[in-house]
């Protein structure tokens, strides 16, 4: 586990999302923190582990709940590059992430500040405090280079 100081996690996540890029999947990252020390990183999957659910997030989420031997993650905070998708903002809900930082809205899958906004529905049983917009400007610029590249 690596210390670093909280306005950098953006920065591994920016980090985790340019690794996907490589690996040729969509680029987003995240990193989940607790008391300021990164306790799991991790970028998109699915098409390199052949598995739909390998959303940044949920893997970030996994091997911190992995790491702390409990599927609660109480205190821990998530940086994401991209605005959770609604199974990805369930699962931050049932892990009950204290708070969530992401970068770029998406209006298209995002499910926090769009779509089905989640954490605002009434059946939504623990919603993490959230702010957006940090780090917006790179990882819009990503996912932009990415998908036009790709065309």
């Amino acid at each position: 586990m690596n210390r670093w100081p909280l306005p950098d996690m953006m920065a591994i996540a920016l980090g985790e999302a340019r690794a996907a890029a490589r690996a040729g999947e969509v680029p987003v990252g995240a990193v989940v923190v607790r008391d300021g020390e990164v306790i799991a990183v991790a970028h998109n999957s699915p098409r390199t582990l052949h598995d739909p659910s390998a959303h940044a997030e949920m893997l970030a989420i996994r091997r911190a709940a992995q790491l702390l031997g409990q599927e609660r993650l109480d205190g821990c905070d998530l940086w994401v590059t991209l605005e959770p998708c609604a199974m990805c903002a369930g699962a931050i809900s049932h892990a009950r992430i204290a708070r969530l930082y992401y970068a770029a809205s998406d209006a298209k899958g995002g499910a926090v500040e769009h779509g089905p906004r989640l954490f605002d529905q009434p059946q939504c049983l623990h919603r993490p405090e959230v702010y957006s917009g940090m780090g917006e400007a790179d990882a819009a610029e990503l996912l932009r280079r990415f998908f036009r590249d790709r065309r």
